[in-house]
């Protein structure tokens, strides 16, 4: 039984040597040579830090970053990717969380790196390090010393406290996730992955694990091609991409430009996505465009390893349609609570909790919040089961298909009614010339406030809510955006909203 991600490496640089595990626009690194080059950063690392130690890697979106990667996985250690071009503030938040020993970085943010107060004794250079030979003896007792609890990365997530949480995950959790997620996605030595998402970015890790368990490749896809939807879709032919997990407004951006106007990804045939709603509208492109592709849809927070229930979608949708959720994946269990921790009948909301060996191990450096937001199964007092309470509100089909029905925080009481913003915002988005919306609430003033791109104007807008949302539900603030605020997962970049909203709808 395989309990390091680095024996998944080693089975595939086995098996296929000479085969491309990561490509960019510029190169390709194979399996064997990236084996060998995170040995050596792997050396390096367990020169400078004891295992079970945090190492921060600052390093783009290329080929070597995920070798940086399995480097501290080689060392015993685990890692948490920060973005060099992350507000000063930020990166000091989330350096002071997680307090790492090392630093590993590409030669091209040295001097970024080296402004962050380290010295060159806890600075190593990848470019450097993978000239160096791996020291065989020292990483056969590191992974002598490990366990499949053992903890491979941090993600920091926004926190409702203004401070990162840096969820982290263990090897077991990440293989478990990705053995139940190749097996829906129909993944294979055979395909090609098209790489959307930042590397410090949850969705990523599909991009850069799924090589090494099942043999395919990764193509790390130009960050510029995204806002070229006619070239996006001509790279993606060319390089062969068959199966893509991204976030919704990845896909749905080349459907509102016109994409499938010029060509479509000739060889794409897998695609899954999460982290917001699916319009519809724009799903049918896709369908009508690609009509043998699988089409998936995926949901789960971060602390339950990128996501925990997925949904097929066999049906060719129209505009109006709801997709659900869907069913857990292999290893997860999820269920509904109500306020009182009780469970939820078929058919009536609850919160959406999930429990399995797939959960992350908790917040780094933060055993407050770990013990808030991971707790006993109210269900089970036999014995220990930990659950996570995703905050997300669902229904169960009596079929066991799981419908989203919002965030718990986006449920409003406004002029007397219980209002969902995320009921306002799917009407918004059903409105011809409405790309992207978001919906805020200014509790002070009780005032809902719409924020939307797209060719409508605010009274097009306006008339069309009234024609499908009762009247205490319409916004009474509307601004018409050139672009949505985006974080660089391509979430909407709600704080950048609230100061518009502070600044602009007054």
């Amino acid at each position: 039984m395989q309990i390091n991600i680095t024996e998944w490496l080693e089975q595939a640089a086995a098996a296929h040597p000479g085969r491309a595990a990561y490509s960019d626009k510029d190169s390709s690194i194979e399996f064997g040579t990236l084996r060998r080059y995170a040995r050596s950063i792997g050396t390096a690392v367990a020169a400078k830090s004891e295992p079970r130690k945090p190492v921060a890697v600052f390093s783009g979106r290329h080929i070597l970053t995920p070798a940086a990667f399995l480097g501290a996985a080689y060392a015993g250690c685990f890692y948490a990717h920060i973005h060099c071009k992350l507000p000063a503030a930020r990166i000091e938040q989330i350096l002071g969380t997680l307090a790492p020993q090392l630093l590993i970085t590409d030669r091209a943010s040295l001097d970024e790196v080296k402004a962050l107060g380290f010295d060159n004794e806890r600075i190593i250079v990848i470019e450097d390090a993978i000239e160096r030979p791996a020291d065989d003896a020292v990483l056969a007792a590191r992974l002598s010393g490990a366990n499949e609890e053992d903890p491979l990365y941090i993600i920091f997530t926004s926190g409702s406290t203004g401070r990162p949480k840096g969820v982290i995950t263990s090897h077991h959790s990440l293989m478990c996730y990705l053995d139940a997620y190749a097996e829906v996605m129909g993944i294979d030595e055979s395909d090609v992955l098209g790489n959307q998402s930042p590397l410090d970015y949850i969705a990523a890790v599909r991009d850069i694990y799924l090589p090494l368990k099942c043999g395919c490749s990764t193509v790390i896809i130009p960050k510029e091609l995204f806002m070229t939807p006619a070239a996006l879709f001509d790279y993606m032919t060319e390089r062969k991409v068959t199966a893509v997990g991204w976030c919704v407004s990845a896909l749905t951006l080349p459907a509102s430009l016109g994409a499938f106007e010029h060509s479509a990804p000739k060889y794409l045939k897998k695609i899954c996505f999460s982290g917001s709603v699916m319009p519809c509208r724009y799903l049918r492109m896709w369908q009508l465009n690609l009509p043998g592709a699988k089409f998936v849809n995926q949901y789960g927070p971060t602390e339950a390893t990128a996501s925990c229930t997925y949904y097929e979608v066999k049906e060719t949708v129209d505009e109006g349609d709801v997709i659900p959720i869907g069913r857990p994946y292999r290893d997860y269990r999820v269920f509904l609570l109500n306020e009182d921790g009780a469970a939820v009948p078929d058919g009536e909301e609850g919160e959406i909790c999930v429990s399995g060996p797939i959960l992350a191990l908790g917040y780094y450096n933060d055993p407050e919040r770990t013990a808030k937001d991971f707790i006993q199964n109210p269900l089970n007092s036999a014995y220990r089961e930990i659950i996570y309470k995703t905050g997300d509100i669902g229904v169960m089909r009596a079929n066991g298909e799981l419908m989203f029905k919002g965030r718990r925080d986006r449920q409003i009481k406004h002029l007397g009614h219980r209002v969902e913003l995320d009921e306002i915002e799917r009407a918004a988005c059903r409105t011809e010339g409405v790309a992207e919306c978001c919906v805020l609430y200014d509790r002070e003033k009780e005032t809902i406030c719409l924020f939307y791109t797209g060719t409508a104007s605010v009274r097009e807008l306006s008339l069309s809510l009234r024609q499908t949302l009762p009247g205490f539900m319409i916004p009474r603030k509307m601004k018409q955006l050139e672009a949505m605020p985006k974080l660089p997962n391509g979430k909407t970049d709600m704080n950048t909203l609230r100061i518009i909203k502070k600044e602009k709808l007054q």
